[in-house]
């Protein structure tokens, strides 16, 4: 592609947000033309003798940065990427800690075990849909395979070699994962400067740090090490299934290989291995793999007379209830962590639940996750038994077949409707708590930019006034968070009642000495916890067919993802892949070259600001003093410096002014729900330059509440959009241009 110089004239290089505009709406012009990048994320200009951007500045040339292709740009990647939410907030947790000092590497350690459980836990869910309900308590049962061909052939085969055909389907499973992610590197990966030498990068106290976006190496590492969970999972599964009452020492022998390979996993995930060390280790874990799956389903054909006895195929129960309270046990010691970790947060810090973000969001995975196996396996039981849904006080007929999901997946689902509940009443009652705050907000905002408003405006005002009370309403949404954490933890008491195996109907049995209307009662609640975590998941699958069928159901999914996905992948490698990986190291490789030529104003909107700043934090030395910031509808300080404050709290932001020498104009409105200012708290402003009083500029929005000659209409409420139309705008890139021009070396 050809490039075209901007010269001495400077370049306006705009950044989009999260919506995935087209590069015709960012430069706002209908005719342009690619000038550096490829379709995957590119630069554009208008075409030469063509007119000049909306919104340009004389003697400045609009350039636009679009990255929304890679996120929302493919179908099929749009929709699988609801598949991945529980390894999506479990990559995100690591980046919400307090303070990014790690001395020991122990949070990010626990965080990346954490993520290898729900690897496991899908794994075993497949496990109890394939071998434990299919193969164990539905094929042997005539009734069950009843009119089902499809399952009837199973029948012919001995349990042994059925369970080892049945255990190829998750085995499949791990490996199209496998496949997925690793594909995912070559459109969004490996544009950044090469990792540092030495360890892996797990994290780093800093985005300035080189190689921090460079996160493929670590990505194929922990890729390995998941598969190797699965596969050893799935081993173990296969034989200890077909060793039932039978241990020899060929059994005991495959179960030490398989369940060796489940803790060395394990082991790997809790620390940083040298890159010198990783080929060797690699390669060990693939023989590890090869071998132990080889050999477990070579043993599991040849057993072929084992007893099947009635009830869950053994030692699945206790696996899944293993794995829910060693998932307790970790956010436990990740809270605990962050505990006594956060108070060496800033002083001021606004961090979201006070740095407690990350044992939240982390619970929310697991929470996701066990929503997600829980309607899987209900789900496959259900159709099974032919709508039927049993329990340990409702048995299926004998010649059905038990086809009873372990109680950790009941827990599970009553679990979810308690805080489903629970959420939708501290919404419930946040909401209008805080409507009286925000009205009272709202309505000095309009006393004081509208002091002679005439009588006729009076509707007007009211909508103004509405508007900016609402967007604020994310901002009152921490109770709402607590809510969830609270019901999280207390949801853990049942780990010690998965462990012995009573669910829900039976522990109330027990308590009333008999099955009695109380039971029954429990019964249909838990069902009742089923179905709604079932239409939940179920919702968010036809959102993935929406996103597929659907362009516009596709951005709405983008713009979700573009939020979550904004990390490198340190934690969870099936997570949906970090398109900053690409979108940082090609913006600072862009503006270090246009740097060269003349003065640069890197103008991000909304989350295009993010991308800006984190931009700033990687460019060259040499290229800093040709290059201003110019951010606006910036969620920077209102919500990334809370949910991120080790890595874009306020020193990063301090960081990001001093490097530019605070060349930088930050334009927000009141009527705004998403961007905010930045260095407006009395705390924060206390400790920075004079110059940085310049860069907050506030908006009034509308610009008039009457109708303006020669117009017809009352100026419209912009809210979060078009800020590159206000005459604000112009003036600021004007400012910093002559700023760069004035202080920039001979």
């Amino acid at each position: 592609m050809v490039e075209i110089p901007g010269g001495d004239r400077g370049v306006e290089l705009r950044i989009h947000g999260v919506s995935g505009a087209s590069a015709e709406t960012i430069v706002d012009h209908p005719i342009v033309v690619r000038v550096a990048g490829d379709g995957h994320a590119g630069f554009y200009r208008v075409r030469e003798g063509l007119g000049s951007a909306g919104g340009a500045t004389a003697g400045v040339v609009v350039e636009a940065y679009r990255w929304g292709t890679l996120t929302a740009g493919v179908a099929v990647r749009t929709a699988s990427m609801l598949v991945l939410l529980p390894f999506m907030l479990s990559n995100l947790a690591v980046w919400m800690r307090s303070t990014p000092v790690d001395r020991c590497g122990l949070l990010g350690g626990l965080c990346r075990l954490l993520a290898g459980s729900l690897t496991v836990a899908f794994t075993l869910a497949l496990v109890g849909v394939t071998m434990n309900l299919t193969g164990w308590q539905c094929v042997p049962y005539a009734e069950c395979r009843e009119g089902r061909p499809y399952l009837s052939w199973l029948v012919a085969l001995p349990i042994g070699p059925r369970l080892a055909v049945l255990a190829l389907v998750p085995l499949l499973a791990l490996r199209v994962f496998w496949a997925v992610g690793k594909r995912s590197a070559a459109a969004f990966e490996g544009f950044g400067s090469a990792p540092p030498r030495g360890r892996f990068l797990e994290s780093t106290g800093s985005l300035a740090a080189p190689g921090v976006w460079h996160d493929e190496q670590m990505t194929s590492w922990l890729r390995q090490i998941h598969v190797g969970l699965g596969a050893g999972t799935v081993g173990v599964s296969l034989v200890v299934a077909v060793s039932h009452g039978r241990w020899g020492a060929v059994a005991v022998g495959l179960l030490g290989l398989t369940a060796g390979l489940v803790v060395l996993c394990a082991v790997l995930l809790t620390v940083t291995v040298p890159a010198g060390r990783a080929g060797p280790l690699r390669r060990v874990v693939w023989i590890l793999v090869a071998v132990a799956t080889v050999s477990s389903l070579g043993y599991a054909v040849s057993r072929r007379e084992v007893p099947v006895p009635t009830g869950q195929m053994p030692g699945y129960e206790g696996a899944v209830a293993g794995l829910v309270a060693a998932q307790g046990l970790m956010l436990v010691l990740i809270a605990a962590v962050t505990l006594v970790r956060r108070r060496a947060r800033p002083a001021g810090s606004r961090a979201l639940l006070r740095g407690l973000g990350t044992p939240l969001v982390a619970a929310m995975s697991v929470t996701v996750a066990s929503a997600y196996t829980a309607t899987l396996v209900f789900r496959t039981a259900d159709q099974l038994d032919r709508g039927r849904i049993p329990d340990p006080i409702r048995n299926n007929p004998p010649a059905l077949g038990p086809l009873e999901p372990p109680v950790g997946y009941w827990w599970a689902a009553l679990a979810g409707l308690a805080a489903l509940l629970v959420v939708s009443a501290a919404i419930a009652v946040t909401l209008p708590v805080a409507r009286r705050r925000r009205r009272a907000y709202a309505r000095h905002v309009v006393e004081h930019d509208y002091p002679d408003a005439p009588a006729e405006a009076t509707p007007r005002l009211d909508a103004v006034r509405s508007t900016i009370a609402r967007s604020f309403v994310t901002d009152e949404l921490g109770p709402t968070f607590v809510a969830f954490f609270v019901i999280s933890s207390v949801g853990l008491a049942t780990v010690a009642l998965d462990l012995i195996g009573i669910g829900p109907t039976q522990l109330v049995a027990r308590l009333g000495r008999r099955h009695d209307t109380l039971a029954v009662l429990t019964a249909y609640v838990t069902d009742v916890g089923i179905w709604a975590i079932s239409l939940l998941v179920i919702g968010l699958l036809i959102l993935g067919y929406r996103a597929y069928r659907s362009p516009e159901t596709r951005r709405l999914v983008g713009v979700l993802w573009d939020l979550g996905t904004f990390w490198p992948r340190t934690v969870h490698p099936f997570a949906p892949p970090c398109y900053a990986a690409r979108a940082v190291p090609e913006l600072a490789r862009r503006v270090s070259a246009l740097a060269a030529q003349g003065p640069v104003v890197i103008s991000g909107h909304s989350h295009g600001s993010v991308l800006a700043a984190a931009t700033v934090l990687q460019l060259p030395p040499e290229a800093l003093p040709h290059v201003a910031l110019l951010t606006h509808g910036s969620p920077l300080h209102r919500i990334y410096a809370r949910l991120y404050p080790a890595y874009l709290g306020e020193e990063a932001l301090r960081d990001v002014g001093d490097r530019i020498g605070w060349r930088w104009r930050n334009l927000w409105r009141d009527t705004d729900p998403i961007g905010g200012p930045i260095f407006a708290d009395p705390g924060l402003r206390a400790h920075l330059p004079p110059a940085a009083e310049a860069v907050d500029v506030r908006l009034r929005d509308p610009r008039s509440v009457v109708v303006e000659a020669p117009d017809t209409v009352p100026p419209p409420v912009e809210r979060h959009w078009h800020y590159h139309n206000e005459p604000e705008y112009r003036e600021a890139v004007r400012e910093l241009v002559d700023d760069i021009r004035a202080g920039a070396p001979g």
